[in-house]
């Protein structure tokens, strides 16, 4: 790989780490923390549980889980994309 193609490859990483975790945040403190109250006007179906409660105590950590998931998806198709994928042959060694 190239250093422009390297450049553009970890940039594009680095935007897909930043959006994740940035939506973690939002989902942690936002829902979690800074939101609570608001939520708690809702209650989660079936539970009884205040909606705020929920996602302090339960939803972030789910939503972590979802968004490491999506991580390895979206990660892989920018492997492919910038053709660094961890099982491709290396064009560079002789065979």
């Amino acid at each position: 790989m190239t250093g422009p193609d390297r450049t553009a490859y970890w940039r594009a990483n680095l935007r897909l780490i930043f959006t994740i975790l940035s939506i973690w945040f939002l989902v942690s403190f936002g829902a979690g923390i800074w939101g609570r109250e608001f939520l708690d006007q809702w209650r989660l179906p079936g539970t009884g549980f205040p909606l705020g409660f929920w996602f302090a105590q339960q939803g972030s950590i789910l939503v972590f889980v979802a968004l490491i998931a999506f991580y390895v998806r979206a990660a892989g198709k920018l492997d492919k994309r910038f053709e660094v994928e961890e099982n491709a042959p290396d064009p560079e060694v002789k065979q």
